[in-house]
């Protein structure tokens, strides 16, 4: 299979029409698969562990005797350990070290301001419990472990637990470890929607928690969406996507690797090259059949350009901003020698790389930065998982004698345009 070079030129009077083509995959949901989830959180929130057990024989690769076999054992995190070089450890340590000082940056206080005896303010507070949800399908992911737990570590959290599909404690060994160095206090042996289940909604053996954070497969996804509400969760992820700009001045070699760097995750994830030259396009083209061989996951690779990838030329800088901010790219790096310049007018990605010493996959696991970033466009609305999203806000209003009569007149008159008598009455009292 070769690859198939999307390439679009901004100056033809098609390019508006190919590129939203391209740009979003179809968000329609499998309604068969709905239907399973529901079934399945359904069968959870009325059957417990039984209903657990089944699910994780009949899903997740392993067989499990009984629900005590769920959860991992001091013993079986000791276990971790000895599967592991003591140099992968300490890189796990500096990942998190790194992580940590970044998060406890984001870390906001409670704070009040008083005016005639009038204390206004809000009280910042950890949110109790989190489960990270961690995947285990293709590959094993501690730097997942990383991302979600040491900012909710950050914000105080006072119990997380994580949940994967763990088969093994060898092949898992080093996710597990992240977990302990990371300080969760429950690993459970589970994944797909009956893992999001239990944590949102608890058996006798699973506690529930209050919010739930974490990457996976459309039975994941949908899962999180479904419980919403109940439970909070982090959002709604997408497949993930780059938006690398380069010159002349880029080596090919290194652009082409950044584009496979995120091909690699997955057949739809997305790889955009813009650039203002014809000839860098062709360069990095050139690069890739040159890399992509040698590549261990290069069908993935292959795929994720066919379906998705784009080779995109434009006339100048503007329009290469004005472009990144419609993309909204997850990951955007500019490598290009004018990033500084070209920075100034990006409002809309995930996470921005600078210069051609910042590839994405030092975001991936150890520049400090969050890597669980906004996908599929909302990067126009929200922002990279951080400390504040294990913290929450509750506005305290103490109101002197003084102030309240001047704020009665206020609510009076707005609840009566309301309809709202008795709100207007309750401020009247406090005006006499």
């Amino acid at each position: 299979m070769k690859i198939k070079y999307f390439t679009l030129d901004t100056s033809k009077k098609d390019f508006e029409k190919k590129f939203k083509n391209r740009i979003r995959i179809n968000a329609s949901t499998n309604k068969k698969v709905q239907e399973l989830v529901d079934t399945i959180i359904s069968n959870i929130r009325s059957k417990g562990d039984s209903s657990l057990v089944n699910y994780v024989n009949k899903f997740d690769g392993y067989k499990i005797k009984n629900i005590k076999d769920i959860l991992i054992t001091s013993k079986q995190i000791k276990e971790a350990y000895s599967y592991i070089d003591k140099s992968q450890i300490t890189n796990l340590k500096k990942s998190i070290s790194r992580i940590r000082k970044f998060a406890k940056q984001q870390k906001t206080i409670s704070w009040s301001d008083k005016h005639e005896g009038t204390i206004l303010g809000e009280k910042v507070t950890p949110i109790n419990s989190v489960g990270v949800y961690v995947p285990a399908g293709k590959a094993s992911y501690p730097s997942t472990v990383l991302m979600n737990v040491v900012p909710a570590k950050v914000a105080g959290v006072k119990n997380i637990s994580m949940s994967c599909p763990i088969n093994s404690v060898e092949e898992h060994a080093l996710a597990i470890i992240a977990a302990d160095l990371c300080g969760v206090d429950k690993i459970y042996r589970m994944g797909g929607a009956h893992a999001v289940s239990a944590l949102a909604y608890g058996t006798k053996t699973i506690e529930p928690v209050d919010k739930i954070v974490g990457p996976g497969n459309i039975y994941v996804t949908l899962a999180k969406k479904t419980v919403f509400g109940d439970v909070g969760i982090d959002n709604i992820a997408g497949p993930s996507e780059v938006v690398v700009v380069a010159d002349k001045t880029n080596n090919p070699d290194w652009v082409a690797m950044d584009l496979f760097s995120q091909a690699e995750h997955d057949e739809l994830a997305q790889p955009i090259l813009i650039s203002s030259s014809i000839q860098v396009l062709k360069n990095v083209q050139d690069s890739i059949e040159k890399l992509l061989p040698s590549m261990l996951r290069k069908n993935i690779i292959t795929k994720s350009f066919n379906n998705r990838g784009m080779f995109i030329k434009t006339k100048n800088d503007k329009e290469i901003s004005s472009l990144i901010n419609s993309i909204a790219p997850e990951h955007l790096e500019i490598m290009s020698k004018n990033h500084n310049l070209l920075l100034k007018d990006i409002n809309n990605a995930g996470a921005i790389f600078l210069g051609e010493y910042s590839p994405e996959v030092f975001g991936d696991y150890c520049a400090g930065p969050n890597h669980v970033l906004p996908t599929s466009g909302s990067a126009k609305f929200s922002s990279p998982l951080g400390v504040e999203d294990f913290q929450k806000r509750s506005s305290i209003i103490n109101i002197s004698k003084k102030t309240a009569i001047h704020l009665s007149k206020i609510s009076i008159s707005i609840a009566l345009a309301e309809g709202l008598q008795a709100h207007a009455l309750s401020a009247k009292f406090r005006g006499k």
